[in-house]
């Protein structure tokens, strides 16, 4: 195959560096036995008799024989809580050739520069949880839960996961990184009632979705998920990013990624409400009513978390003044799931808990 020359030179210079990168280390890889493996993690569809798709997301890695079963980590230190950099440690396939299994049906299809495969196919499936499976070259089967949400469902919850769903506590400029990079998962703590204010929240909602957004890296998906579980939070899928440069630029832009998010999940689900779930530390606030005023149909209710004078200062600031700013669309503003939950009765999206104090 033969490179575009022209094509080539325009793409900016670091992604160029960070292309070689990845092949190089690819190439030595497999030159140690390494092989190739899919890292799956949830994916979500609509399920629709005419008009079904399934939205997947996984990671083409190289890795040792045995290192991964079924696209899930196997060592004892993994299961038991790792170090974050350990997540960014195997090399990965760029433009990995991955093939998926749906129901009888197969599909080939091609991972990115940075082997994150983030991928629609045309599928009919019923509504709720299903597994596929995926293949890369002589690999394993792997299996990854897809959640297939009913085309008449008109309810989902959206939340944020820093400081919203996960009590960091950091510097924003630093927050990526540490939870990244050197946070072990079980040093991790979950936001005091927000889990039990979620299952609440849901309980009468058969079928309704929870999507988790994030700036974080695909790379820690697999801890994200098990912290979720580990917490009793309800499961979803996660919408993360993939870090450093783009074709055209040093750095990839967290508030794009949220935002391109929100905006694709109301055009793949025209019928729903969300209930977005956020915090004051600067830009939530902001993204949210953005997208409340640009879609107002598509938002139930705005929640936002209130941090704590110390979290307030290491996140950068609150943005209390956007808030209220979405005629038609109430807002929730209180310090921990117990509180929300409270406003959430009143407002009428939750019934009266016949236990108080559960949710602390």
């Amino acid at each position: 195959m033969v490179k575009d020359l022209s094509v080539e030179h325009a793409r900016h210079i670091a992604a160029r560096f960070e292309d070689r990168v990845y092949e190089l280390r690819a190439e030595r890889a497999r030159e140690r036995g390494l092989a190739p493996t899919v890292l799956s993690y949830t994916g979500y569809g609509l399920a629709d008799p005419e008009k079904g798709w399934v939205r997947i997301f996984a990671r083409a890695v190289l890795a040792k024989p045995g290192a991964f079963e079924d696209g899930r980590h196997v060592a004892k230190v993994i299961a038991d809580g790792v170090r974050g950099w350990r997540n960014f440690m195997s090399p990965i396939v760029p433009h990995g050739q991955i093939r998926i299994s749906i129901n009888g049906q197969d599909f080939d299809v091609q991972a990115d520069r940075g082997g994150v495969l983030d991928v629609r196919v045309a599928a009919v499936l019923e509504p709720g949880w299903h597994e596929i499976s995926m293949t890369i070259e002589e690999s394993a089967p792997v299996i990854a839960p897809v959640l297939m949400v009913d085309a008449a469902q008109e309810f989902g919850v959206l939340s944020d996961v820093d400081d919203t769903v996960v009590v960091t506590a950091l510097p924003r400029p630093l927050l990526a990184a540490w939870n990244s990079f050197v946070l072990s998962e079980h040093a991790r703590l979950a936001t005091p009632g927000m889990a039990v204010m979620m299952e609440r929240l849901l309980r009468n909602k058969p079928g309704a979705p929870t999507f988790y957004l994030s700036t974080g890296a695909w790379n820690v998906a697999q801890t994200l998920t098990r912290f979720l579980s580990r917490n009793m939070y309800p499961q979803g899928p996660l919408l993360l990013t993939d870090w450093g440069p783009t074709e055209r630029r040093w750095f990839r832009s967290g508030m794009q990624h949220k935002a391109d998010q929100l905006r694709r999940v109301a055009s793949e689900f025209p019928n729903i409400k969300w209930l977005l779930i956020g915090d004051d530390g600067q830009h939530d606030p902001y993204l949210y009513a953005e997208f409340a005023r640009r879609y107002p149909g598509h938002v139930a209710a705005i929640v936002i978390r209130q941090l704590t004078p110390s979290e307030a200062v290491l996140a950068g600031g609150r943005s209390q003044g956007i808030l209220n700013s979405t005629p038609g669309v109430p807002w929730v503003y209180e310090p921990d799931g117990a509180r929300i939950a409270a406003q959430l009765t009143e407002l009428g999206y939750l019934e009266a808990d016949p236990f108080p104090g559960n949710d602390k």
